[in-house]
């Protein structure tokens, strides 16, 4: 046995108080005469054996129970197997789960309740001069910093359903690096949370030196629906024309969902309608069809009903309709008079032309298509910021010069990771193939005919292979490419093996030249995503915006107004977000008062999903945590402080010293050894 608080044993000199005050009995006696002396002598003899034993059980009453009030204060304990470093002043970590999966109810309440319940209990297990850290899933900055046990309890009640899920390695690594800047402390580590699946599936690194208790708030099973994604198949939209939505539909439970209402609305009007079974644990994709916009940003909304969990049944998006489409014309002086025809015969594509030696670099991302043609040779500078264009997902379509330099070009071109023109071959060759596979061909033939009228080419320049992902378009009778397609980061090159010269190839007259070329610009469209998600995506990429310190940019929504870190970069704009953002929604990006985009944040999918982790799991999960604590596990706090201090004794010690008080008492009160003697007499 041990003592916490072994200073206390000093107080054991009490004891000879009462043993002094047994020593001198200062009791007076009164004198009474008997007129027979002999009778007197036997009843004192009688009577002073039976008080001595009554006064000696009395001072035995009081010693014991004296003891046992000194033992009670120096705090008496068995050490546990698990017993801490007692005598010092420990930290404790309290992480809270307050993410949207905590809003699940039991029969206590929800599963935040339970869990604030707990985390303050913990306190409660611990001395009043010992510190806590209280984290959430929000890891923020006032969540950094020691708590004495009224302020934790404070803490802990303004704790709030969070948007974010974080993995527990992110949770124990934030937890440590706080109590490692604890030296000397005794550390420990509480997880209160209801150990989902979908984010902590990789074993837990923890420091060997610092206590894990895990804590385990159960639900009981629920169905569960919910988008777990969106997109559009049209990547540029213009208005009035019909958009097909894609949304990717994931059911997490067991049993199949049937009928469940699905709707669209784009700038709060209903635009579709449906609904749709899904079998048990199946991802599946539907497509909702819509028309009738307007130029300007559309802010979608994708709500279903599913109950009885509900924070995931809104998926939020938005996109441009654009007025026109811009794209950049580029040739080495003289105007290419069949590109100009081509983008002139419709209002909607906004066609600039530029000199190779004139081009407005900044201004190059707000193409979503560069067209290069007649150029002889590609300066480096160009050249660099062509790269970064298509990396960034911008398109670009190169038709070599009759007299182009290939060697420039193979050095431009093996940048992109594209083909290049090797060498040019003089010889009548016709275009024998269609890769109707290919997005630019995809839908775009309602038959097709068996003998097809398709380009020949008098002399074409041979195509190397290109490193990246290359697709033929077109391909001539020789098996060598007509034209070309390959990927480059998020954007695409397209490579044609004739220049626009009727010298080379009827191309620039022939039917499929500018559905082709049309095809391009629809699909260059590189606008911003349909939406971001919240915790994941910190760092939002926009078409090059200037700033200065009055024009800031802001995002809002509602009343809600934050001003992210602004950062230029070559030929784009960089918005970090990092934690600001924390409600989904649409927000407006503004530079003043003018509105440059609409952004969609929606949460992390992965809270869900609502299967959650054994008790065997979670031992390979977190090998070095304690046994796991559950509700039903009995009192929080007396498993904590036996875990802690080992086996208390010092109720045990108070509970003594009041039997022993007791039994003085009754000695006192009932014990009469003088009425005994004289009913032996009599």
């Amino acid at each position: 046995m041990y003592f916490l608080y072994p200073a206390f044993l000093f107080a054991m000199f009490s004891l000879a108080i009462p043993v002094v005050i047994h020593l001198f009995n200062f009791r007076k006696y009164k004198k009474v005469y008997f007129s027979n002396v002999q009778f007197l002598k036997e009843v004192q003899e009688q009577q002073a054996s039976r008080r001595n034993l009554k006064e000696r059980l009395i001072l035995a009453a009081r010693l014991l129970a004296l003891t046992f009030l000194v033992l009670a204060f120096a705090r008496p304990y068995i050490p546990g197997a698990q017993n801490a470093n007692l005598g010092k002043q420990q930290v404790i970590s309290v992480f809270v789960d307050n993410s949207y999966s905590m809003q699940a109810l039991n029969r206590e309440g929800s599963l935040l309740d339970g869990a604030k319940s707990r985390a303050k209990e913990i306190a409660s297990a611990y001395n009043i001069n010992d510190r806590f850290q209280l984290l959430t899933q929000d890891f923020e900055g006032k969540h950094q910093r020691l708590l004495n046990r009224d302020e934790f309890n404070d803490a802990v009640d303004a704790v709030k359903i969070s948007p974010q899920s974080r993995s527990l390695q992110q949770v124990v690594g934030r937890q440590q690096s706080l109590l490692e800047s604890q030296p000397g402390a005794s550390k420990s580590i509480f997880i209160i949370s209801d150990f989902q699946k979908s984010n902590n599936n990789k074993q837990v690194k923890v420091d060997s030196s610092i206590a894990v208790s895990l804590v385990q708030l159960k639900s009981g099973s629920l169905p569960n629906v919910a988008v777990d994604s969106a997109w559009l198949l049209s990547a540029v939209h213009r208005p009035g024309e019909s958009e097909k939505l894609v949304v990717r539909l994931h059911n997490y439970a067991g049993q199949r969902a049937e009928k469940i209402p699905l709707g669209v609305l784009i700038n709060g009007s209903q635009k579709a309608l449906g609904s749709f079974s899904i079998d048990a644990r199946a991802v599946q994709n539907d497509t909702l069809a819509f028309s009738g916009l307007q130029a300007g940003w559309q802010r979608g909304e994708i709500r279903l009903q599913d109950n009885p969990v509900t924070f995931d049944n809104q998926f939020y998006f938005s996109f441009n309709v654009k007025q026109q489409l811009p794209v950049l014309l580029l040739d080495g002086g003289t105007a290419n008079r069949y590109l100009k025809a081509v983008f002139g015969s419709d209002a909607f594509f906004a066609a600039q032309r530029a000199t190779d030696g004139s081009v407005d670099y900044a201004a190059l991302n707000t193409y979503p298509l560069v067209v290069i043609s007649d150029v002889k040779s590609i300066t480096t500078g160009l050249g660099q910021q062509l790269k970064n264009y298509v990396s960034k997902g911008g398109s670009l379509v190169v038709f070599p010069a009759a007299d182009a330099d290939l060697a420039n070009y193979r050095s431009f071109l093996q940048s992109l990771n594209a083909g290049f023109p090797e060498k040019l071959v003089t010889a009548d060759v016709k275009v024998t193939a269609i890769n109707r596979q290919s997005e630019v061909f995809k839908n775009v033939f309602e038959s097709f005919p068996q003998n097809p009228d398709l380009p020949v080419a008098k002399k074409y320049y041979h195509l190397s292979k290109g490193a990246g992902g290359a697709e033929n378009l077109m391909s001539l009778a020789t098996g060598e490419p007509f034209w070309g397609a390959y990927k480059n980061g998020r954007g695409k090159v397209y490579l044609a093996s004739v220049p626009l010269n009727e010298d080379f190839s009827n191309l620039p007259r022939h039917a499929l030249f500018v559905p082709v070329l049309f095809r391009m610009a629809l699909l260059s469209g590189h606008d911003q995503p349909l939406f971001y998600t919240l915790g994941a995506d910190e760092s939002v990429e926009i078409p090059p915006v200037q700033t200065t310190e009055k024009q800031l940019l802001k995002l809002s929504k509602n009343n809600q107004t934050i001003i992210p870190d602004v950062r230029q970069q070559e030929g784009s704009t960089t918005l970090y977000i990092s934690d600001q953002l924390r409600e989904t929604g649409i927000y407006a990006l503004k530079r003043q008062d003018s509105t440059l985009a609409a952004l969609a944040f929606n949460d992390n999918r992965a809270e869900s999903d609502m299967s959650y982790f054994t008790a065997a799991d979670l031992e390979k999960l977190v090998p070095n945590a304690k046994p796991l604590l559950t509700a039903g596990n009995g009192s929080l706090k007396s498993i904590i402080a036996e875990s802690n201090f080992g086996t208390q004794l010092w109720k045990l010690c108070i509970i003594l010293a009041l039997i022993c008080l007791l039994a003085e008492i009754l000695l006192i009160r009932f014990y009469k050894p003088e009425k005994q003697v004289v009913a032996q007499v009599s």
